[in-house]
């Protein structure tokens, strides 16, 4: 599998996460977004960075989604609840595995959420 972004063909491991990290921009996002069928909103965006942040800047972490409802409760205030449903509904195949792919992330070998 490959993604085509600008006439430039990325490539991918078996489950479609991207070999070479560096190639990885907003644009490949977007593509790999809509190859998985969702539309990034600006609180997909969050949990894109907050995923990137971690990982480059805190020795190739990758929270669970427990780590990442407890980083968005203090962020998403405009929120009544922030739990992992909120999480999901960005990211609906698991906001940890999914948006890694979207953010261009290695495959987490992580079983589950908490």
């Amino acid at each position: 599998m490959a993604y085509e972004v600008n006439g430039k063909s990325l490539e991918t491991t078996a489950n479609g996460y991207l070999v070479n990290l560096e190639e990885w921009n907003e644009e490949v996002a977007n593509a790999i977004a809509a190859e998985e069928g969702i539309t990034l909103s600006e609180k997909a965006w969050d949990i894109i960075n907050f995923l990137r942040d971690e990982y480059f800047n805190n020795n190739a972490n990758q929270p669970n989604e427990r780590n990442m409802v407890k980083h968005f409760k203090g962020v998403w205030t405009d929120l009544p609840k922030v739990d992992t449903k909120a999480l999901y509904e960005h990211f609906p195949m698991g906001p940890a595995k999914q948006a890694s792919k979207v953010a261009g992330l290695p495959e987490t070998k992580r079983k589950g959420g908490y």
